[in-house]
């Protein structure tokens, strides 16, 4: 092969990894595909393999080391007081029995509404007041606020 076609190769790969980034979740592929394209640019030029592979590893490698120091800032638990977790430790009545077994439950937190499960084992029954306790996917996780016969 001579650099031409290699160069060709390495724009290839450069375009899977950025149709591999559309079609994914998060944000990872995008610096292989520059590292690729880098990769193409400098066979173009004439340069042979080492410097090919070394540059797509160290541009590739840079990006991927620089974007995770850049989301850890941007990413993580979401702060207090944030979507469904301001609602921990607010107190609510529940308006369907909740039934972990059944997977049955309703509760009223200030206007809204949200599935709810019992952070007992004991079915808790329309009409009482809760306490939420924590979230469990898209169910608030709720206690009695008084003892349930």
């Amino acid at each position: 092969m001579n650099g031409v076609e290699v160069w060709i190769i390495w724009l290839v790969i450069a375009a899977i990894f950025a149709v591999g980034e559309i079609l994914t979740e998060g944000f990872f592929l995008a610096w292989f595909a520059i590292g690729a394209a880098v990769a193409s640019g400098v066979a173009f030029l004439g340069l042979g393999t080492p410097w090919q592979w070394g540059l797509f590893l160290v541009v590739s490698g840079i990006l991927v080391l620089v974007s995770r120091r850049f989301a850890e800032r941007f990413t993580g638990t979401q702060p207090p007081g944030i979507g469904a977790d301001r609602y921990v430790g607010k107190i609510g009545v529940i308006l369907e029995e909740v039934d972990n077994l059944k997977n049955t439950g309703r509760v009223r937190i200030d206007k809204e509404e949200w599935r709810a499960d019992s952070g007992t084992d004991k079915v808790l029954p329309e009409g009482i007041w809760v306490k939420v306790t924590g979230l469990d996917g898209t169910h608030l996780v709720v206690e009695p606020l008084e003892e349930v016969k």
